[in-house]
């Protein structure tokens, strides 16, 4: 179902990133009639074919040293890689090069990979990152470069081309259009006008962007008046609290597994509908 396309509640809106479509399908696959949101800040790159070639490169040919400036892009990079079936091969390489890693972000993916850091700026800026860069012999030498989403970064960029280096950049993220924040903004309307019966939430990073175009768009009256009417889902105790904060009382919450399929099973259960599993 779509936004302009409504007919009949309750409807499930799933206003999941990274994973929307598992969890719509998981949802409808019990019967449920699923609305799904767009309440994504962050998208893939439109075209991965230059971000493939990055990490080909990578691969056949590591750099010396890899600047990360987001654990967003780094997490994106390893989703390409294993759509491609070269996970485990830029892994392996990644393991081998030098990082230097703008903020904790980047450096907590690289620990879930089992990576140590090597360099990490003391300040989370273009300049912390050069200025960790600066006791580097970078002369000569392939340096890659993520960058924040699409922004060509100028003085990250002309800091490391002055110390010699060579840079292979790569952009495996961009931030959502104009026309998805529209799209956020109708669903602000449509849950104010009582039409979605349960929003389950799987990251923090959801509400906070239906705040922030709320105060963009001036809908905080429409979504607070929205929430408020709409039975609340949460994965976990972290979003549980988030929302609760706010003023938002979640009804739905998985007991002790705080992933997907719990999510689900609780939905499911509470809209009665246990007995309309579809195989």
């Amino acid at each position: 179902m779509n936004l302009n396309d409504r007919t009949a509640a309750p409807w499930v809106a799933v206003p999941e990133s990274r994973e929307r479509e598992t969890l719509s399908l998981l949802l409808r696959n019990r019967g449920v009639q699923v609305m799904e949101v767009p309440l994504v800040a962050i998208l893939d790159t439109p075209d991965p074919q230059p971000v493939l070639a990055w990490l080909k490169r990578f691969i056949a040919d590591p750099p010396l040293l890899l600047v990360l400036l987001t654990g967003e892009g780094l997490r994106r990079l390893l989703a390409l890689a294993e759509k491609n079936e070269l996970r485990e091969q830029f892994v392996e390489k990644l393991g081998r090069v030098q990082t230097l890693c703008r903020g904790p972000k980047p450096e907590k993916v690289l620990m879930e990979l089992g990576l140590k850091t090597t360099f990490r700026a003391a300040v989370a800026t273009s300049t912390g990152v050069l200025a960790a860069a600066q006791p580097l012999e970078l002369a000569g030498k392939r340096v890659a470069l993520q960058l924040y989403g699409e922004e060509p970064n100028p003085l990250l960029v002309n800091g490391l081309l002055a110390k010699g280096a060579t840079l292979d950049i790569v952009a495996p993220y961009v931030y959502a259009s104009q026309e998805d924040e529209a799209k956020v903004a109708a669903f602000i309307n449509i849950l104010a006008a009582g039409e979605v019966g349960v929003l389950a939430f799987t990251s923090q990073s959801q509400f906070k962007r239906l705040q922030e175009v709320a105060n963009k768009r001036e809908l905080q009256a429409e979504l607070a008046d929205g929430m408020r009417k709409t039975v609340l889902a949460a994965v976990g105790p972290i979003v549980k609290v988030q929302l609760e904060q706010a003023g938002y009382p979640v009804a739905i919450m998985p007991e002790r597994l705080y992933f997907m399929k719990p999510l689900v099973t609780e939905i499911v259960k509470f809209l009665g509908l246990e007995s309309e599993v579809v195989s």
